[in-house]
């Protein structure tokens, strides 16, 4: 399989170590673009194909990925449209519908919607996909190549912005937690790496409990929380300083601020 990365910024970067990583593609069938392209020197050493030539680096690929920031989105489209075939394309553009998309696209070309979070670099991303064309066998295709790099799950696409909040912009909040419970660690004694490394691990303990035993957050809480026991007075302090509240309006503002995006 050969594939293009069209703005191989911060996520397009995660994209493409995501599927050398995951052996996905070969380095030789791997193409990324960027305006500044000598940014993406490292690739070269790695056999990748570097370019600010969006319209070079889709010919004879079988995957296009566009990765380029919303408001690049019509000027990329204008100088690969052309070009496209019957390729699948994959966008990650935050705000942009599929139906928006294939507007401005030959219909011979078959859609996908995807995103993925920052993870996909390490293969652990939890990305959503949607689509409006693609056949079963395309479906399997594009699955396979986001299952390599961690999960993946197929939903509507009125429901990608969601997703881009619940997991996308969720590694941050996810990380905001970690940092916060870092410095609550040296409040009470650790340096600061030891406070990463415990918070960073038990936080990556406690998810892998929900999705190995497929259980609900507070099954796994009620394990812990014993009467009269330090952990159900911390919980109830947090809730009593708004943890949950904050977490939940932050998704919401989010949530809010993506679908007037969207509108423009």
């Amino acid at each position: 399989m050969k594939i293009a990365i069209i703005g191989t910024g911060n996520l397009g970067k995660s994209i493409a170590n995501g599927l050398i990583e995951s052996k996905a593609v070969s380095p030789k069938n791997l193409t990324l673009t960027k305006r500044n392209y000598k940014t993406l020197d490292y690739y070269t050493k790695l056999g990748v194909a570097i370019t600010d030539d969006n319209q070079q680096a889709i010919k004879g690929k079988d995957v296009v990925w566009l990765c380029v920031q919303p408001h690049k989105l019509e000027d990329v489209l204008k100088d690969i449209s052309s070009s496209l075939t019957n390729q699948i394309v994959i966008s990650t553009i935050t705000g942009v519908k599929l139906i928006d998309l294939s507007n401005k696209l030959p219909s011979s070309v078959t859609l996908f919607r995807a995103m993925p979070n920052t993870a996909i670099a390490i293969r652990e991303s939890m990305t959503c996909i949607s689509t409006i064309n693609a056949n079963k066998e395309q479906k399997e295709i594009v699955e396979k190549l986001f299952s390599n790099m961690g999960q993946s799950l197929f939903i509507d696409d009125e429901l990608m912005g969601s997703a881009t909040v619940l997991a996308a912009s969720g590694i941050a909040f996810a990380l905001r937690y970690i940092r916060a419970s870092m410095q609550a660690g040296i409040e009470i004694g650790f340096e600061s790496d030891d406070a990463q490394k415990i918070a960073a691990q038990t936080v990556r303990g406690a998810t892998s409990l929900l999705l190995s035993n497929n259980s609900h957050p507070e099954s796994e809480i009620d394990k812990v929380t014993t009467p009269l026991g330090i952990t159900i007075t911390g919980l109830n302090k947090m809730e009593q300083e708004g943890f949950s509240s904050a977490l939940i309006h932050g998704i919401q503002s989010s949530y809010n601020k993506i679908n007037k995006l969207s509108e423009k």
